[in-house]
C-alpha cells in the first residue's frame, strides 16, 4: 500500500510578531524508508502558510518500522522576498555608433579642386569613399522582473537564448515591428527554497524605422531600425573641377536580424 500523509492538528504552532512563524506537524504511514518519506512530503506539504514560505522539511522522529513523524516550518518573507516583487525599470538615450559613407548636407566646398558633384560622399581620396564613424538615436532599456521556478525552466532559457539578436515582428513596449532589438537576458536566483524567486534582467535596444529617406540623387528609401543600408558608388566626371570623381549608383537595404514574436519572453507587449 502507498505511503500516506496526515495532519497532526495538536503538534500545530505559531509565533506572532514581526517575523510570524510557523511549524506544523504531520504524520506518514506505510513508508519503506526515510527517502520514500522525504519525498512525499515535500511533494505534499504546502509551500506557503498563513502567508509565510515553506523554509524546511524535518524527518523528526520514526514512531515504528513504517511511521514517521515529520515537521514543516514556515517563515514570513524578508522585505526583498515578497511573492511578487514589482518588476524595475531603466533606460539609455546614449546612442550608438554607426560608419556611413554619405552626408545629411554638404555645407561647405573649399579649394580650386572642390567638386559639387560627389552627392555626399564623405573622405573620398581619388580612389575609395572612407566615410565616418557618427552616433545614431539608439534607445537602450531594461526590464527586471521576478518569475516563479516553476516558470523558468530549461525551455524557458532556451527560448530566452534563441530570441537574443532578434527584431520584434509585432510592436512592443510602444515601438513599432522592426524597431527594437532583443539584446539578451541574465538571470540570477537566491536562496534554496522551492518558491525562491528569479530575478531576470531583459535587456533591449531601439532605433526608429525611416522612410523618405535620400542618399544622393537616390530618393523615397525605406529602412527599418535595425536594418543595415549601404551605398554602391561608381565612377564620373566631375565636369566642372575636370577631375574623376565617385557618386553614389545604387542604394541597398540588407535585412541583418530574424524578425521574432516576443511572446516567448512571457513579459507581455
Amino acid at each position: 500500500m502507498a505511503a500516506t500523509l496526515h495532519e497532526l492538528f495538536a503538534g500545530r504552532t505559531e509565533t506572532l510578531g514581526d517575523k510570524p512563524k510557523a511549524e506544523i506537524a504531520y504524520v506518514v504511514l506505510g513508508a519503506v524508508d526515510e527517502a520514500e518519506v522525504r519525498a512525499l512530503a515535500l511533494a505534499q506539504i504546502p509551500t506557503a502558510y498563513q502567508g509565510m514560505y515553506r523554509k524546511t522539511v524535518t524527518l523528526d522522529e520514526r514512531l515504528n518500522a513504517s511511521t514517521w513523524k515529520v515537521v514543516a516550518a514556515y517563515e514570513a518573507p524578508e522585505p526583498q522576498q515578497q511573492d511578487n516583487p514589482e518588476p524595475t525599470f531603466a533606460f539609455d538615450t546614449g546612442g550608438g555608433t554607426q560608419h556611413v559613407t554619405q552626408s545629411i548636407q554638404t555645407i561647405g566646398r573649399y579649394g580650386p579642386s572642390a567638386s559639387t558633384a560627389l552627392g555626399g560622399a564623405i573622405g573620398y581620396d581619388g580612389q575609395n569613399v572612407a566615410g565616418v564613424d557618427i552616433t545614431i538615436p539608439v534607445y537602450q532599456f531594461s526590464e527586471t522582473h521576478y518569475l516563479a521556478p516553476s516558470y523558468v525552466t530549461q525551455g524557458y532559457k532556451t527560448t530566452l537564448m534563441g530570441l537574443t539578436g532578434a527584431v520584434n515582428s509585432a510592436p512592443f513596449r510602444g515601438f513599432q515591428a522592426g524597431e527594437v532589438l532583443f539584446m539578451g537576458a541574465s538571470g540570477t536566483r537566491r536562496g534554496v527554497d522551492v518558491d525562491d524567486r528569479w530575478e531576470i534582467a531583459y535587456k533591449f535596444a531601439a532605433s526608429p524605422n525611416q522612410s523618405g529617406m535620400s542618399v544622393g540623387s537616390i530618393s523615397s528609401i525605406q529602412k527599418r531600425g535595425w536594418d543595415y543600408l549601404w551605398v554602391q558608388y561608381g565612377d564620373d566626371v566631375d565636369a566642372t573641377a575636370k577631375v574623376l570623381i565617385k557618386k553614389p549608383i545604387a542604394v541597398y537595404v540588407e535585412q541583418v536580424y530574424p524578425f521574432a514574436s516576443f511572446a516567448g519572453l512571457g513579459i507581455g507587449s
